[in-house]
């Protein structure tokens, strides 16, 4: 009996494929090179086979050991002690410039605490100017809303008026003051409790006379007025406008004197300043108006021709 051998060629037989490794295992250098990792970043397992040929990074369970997380925005930097956030343009779909800027409420939050930074620095790097500018502000809307009670429309004021009072503000007040708290502080080097109330008696004698007969003078002088009708109204409005400061300024000036620091007295002041300059406005100007208004009547008469019958000679 003879016995069958089939021969069975090679090429009958399917190959089989060498099984390959997991792709996470290999990467190509098409796809994750060495230039765009992070400095001081090694992974194990890193052999460079020919320097001339495209070199393959092999990272062993990169899964494992590291978790990239791809960042689409620049406006990041890592620092050493934080993150800082910078506000980057991009463009929108429509080709307008978009910005991402604060939030109401971090407006809220941050905008006082840098305004007041801001305003310590400038305290510190110059002082009167600073101090100026703020009184300059302070008595423009002060004259403002003395013009509003006085019956005029919200945005029909005088604004060669309202300019006036800030021009004085502005020039004199601010520097004035700063050097009056100073003078006032080497005039009473005292720390007891009675320095307070006597520190209040001489600003509301000796210093406020002084300041409200610079602010009525000069603005009598920038109203073009002679000397002797500001003379006239000055001493008819002094002590109307002293007294009326002490139903305010002592109330206000045991928090000047007994509370707040040299420097940042100014800016409580004008605080309440626009309050007292609505009144100190109202009475320099409203012995102006009333002047002006007699006037017209008066010398219109003068004008005008007698009316009644001709006399008979």
């Amino acid at each position: 009996m003879a016995s069958l051998h089939p021969t069975i060629s090679p090429q009958s037989l399917l190959s089989l494929t060498k099984p390959r490794k997991p792709i996470s295992r290999h990467l190509s250098a098409s796809s994750l090179t060495t230039s765009k990792l992070p400095e001081g970043l090694a992974f194990s397992g890193t052999k460079q086979k020919n320097k001339r040929a495209n070199s393959v990074v092999v990272v062993k369970s990169l899964a494992e050991e590291l978790d990239v997380i791809p960042v689409q925005s620049e406006d990041v930097t890592d620092m050493q002690e934080g993150v800082a956030v910078s506000q980057v343009p991009r463009e929108s779909p429509g080709g307008e410039l978009v910005t991402q800027g604060w939030t109401i409420y971090e407006i809220v939050r941050y905008a006082p605490q840098h305004n007041w930074s801001a305003y310590e620095e400038a305290l510190r790097t110059n002082p009167v100017l600073a101090k100026m500018v703020i009184s300059g502000i302070v008595y423009s809307i002060g004259d403002w809303i003395a013009q509003c009670f006085e019956g005029k429309p919200l945005f029909e004021f005088d604004r060669m008026r309202m300019f006036r009072s800030g021009l004085v503000g502005f020039t004199l007040h601010g520097s004035l003051s700063h050097y009056y708290y100073q003078f006032c502080e080497e005039l009473f080097p005292f720390q007891d409790w009675w320095v307070v109330p006597v520190k209040v008696a001489f600003d509301q004698t000796a210093w406020a006379a002084v300041w409200n007969s610079i602010y009525f003078v000069v603005l009598g002088f920038l109203r073009l007025e002679s000397p002797i009708s500001i003379f006239n109204e000055w001493k008819a409005t002094f002590l109307p406008m002293l007294t009326a400061g002490w139903k305010l300024w002592p109330f206000a000036h045991l928090i000047t004197y007994g509370f707040i620091p040299v420097e940042q007295r100014l800016l409580w002041v004008d605080c309440v300043e626009l309050i007292w300059v609505t009144i100190l406005s109202t009475y320099s100007n409203e012995k102006s108006e009333a002047r002006i208004s007699e006037a017209a009547p008066a010398e219109a008469s003068s004008i005008l021709p007698p009316v009644g019958p001709p006399e008979l000679e």
